[in-house]
């Protein structure tokens, strides 16, 4: 299991169905003066839709498609400020807590707790997780399967050993990460759907430093992020030569990515056999051969390349007290 600072992002090969996610994200922290104690944000199909922090002490929308979960429940937006101002008291407690399970005193410190679901809108199965870092390396984690906590590091036994006694409450935990998130996953689903289901093409272009630099294919624009980007030749995707990169945002909500292609040992009169191929679900595949013509280089002088709810969540670290979980429109 990854740190929770990274993001997990799906895989989409041609045809295959879309998993959708929601997922929460909530940072505590100590020692740091220039950025808030507390930080959460909720993210449906890695989009942000709501913000909070300790500065402004608001939960509000970031998102316009949200504006009818006002319309349809004026009440939502204080009752989410409500749960978060509690979160907010207790996340001060955890990163206390998680302080001296490592022996640390002052310094900068940080509690990150990411928890969520996932629904596959072809055979309707659901998964859940719920996951909590310190320092930006895991601490703890919860197994659906066997309702056991998995300590990540030897710091976090002991809590282990108290969560994993308290049965019914990880049952609870379970029934909310498989069942009543992915209600709410699909509720927002249909409140974004306009925004959140549109599928945009991506621009794609070939990139080169300088002659001896690898060759990256570029994809930006698209949406949704679950795209597929490779390097093949003569019609075989390469396994080597190749670097991917992260799928990142693009402040207009769309996103980007890279893959680098690794030409040291290639003679360029064997370029012809290479080629960048972007899959979208929902477009055909987009196929860039790699031709010095459509390579932009530092000198600038080429082209572009192809068209292109409520209730109690999230233990409290040591067991005093417990986060509520993000409202779902409809829920108390």
């Amino acid at each position: 299991m990854g740190a929770l600072g990274l993001l997990l992002l799906g895989l989409l090969s041609g045809g295959s169905a879309v998993i959708h996610s929601l997922r929460f994200f909530h940072m505590a922290s100590s020692g740091l003066s220039s950025f808030p104690e507390y930080v959460s944000v909720g993210m449906v199909d890695e989009v942000q839709f709501v913000h909070y922090d300790s500065v402004s002490k608001r939960a509000v929308p970031k998102q316009a498609w949200m504006e009818q979960v006002t319309r349809d429940h004026p009440d939502y937006w204080d009752r989410e400020t409500d749960r978060e101002l509690g979160n907010q008291q207790v996340s001060k407690g955890d990163v206390e807590n998680a302080k001296k399970h490592f022996n640390h005193t002052g310094g900068a410190h940080i509690v990150q707790l990411m928890y969520g679901c996932e629904w596959d809108d072809e055979d309707d199965t659901t998964d859940g997780h719920q996951q909590y870092a310190y320092d930006g390396e895991d601490f703890i984690a919860l197994d659906l399967k066997t309702l056991t906590w998995v300590a990540a590091v030897r710091q976090a036994v002991p809590t282990k050993l108290r969560w994993d006694q308290n049965r019914t409450d990880n049952q609870y935990r379970k029934n909310y990460l498989t069942k009543e998130c992915v209600d709410g996953l699909k509720m927002f689903l249909a409140y974004g759907k306009s925004t959140l289901q549109r599928t945009e093409r991506p621009r794609v272009s070939l990139l080169q430093r300088s002659p001896s630099s690898p060759v990256v294919c570029h994809a930006t624009g698209f949406f949704p992020d679950r795209v597929v980007v490779f390097w093949r030749r003569d019609g075989q995707e390469l396994q080597e030569q190749v670097d991917p990169g992260e799928v990142l945002p693009n402040h207009d909500g769309t996103f980007q990515v890279s893959v680098d292609l690794d030409l040291t040992a290639v003679p360029q009169k064997d370029w012809g056999r290479y080629q960048c191929v972007v899959r979208l679900k929902g477009i055909e595949d987009i196929s860039t051969p790699l031709d010095p013509a459509l390579i932009r280089t530092n000198g600038g002088k080429t082209g572009v390349g192809g068209d292109g709810g409520g209730g109690n969540m999230s233990h409290h670290l040591h067991l005093t007290s417990s986060h509520p979980l993000p409202g779902l429109p409809g829920h108390c």
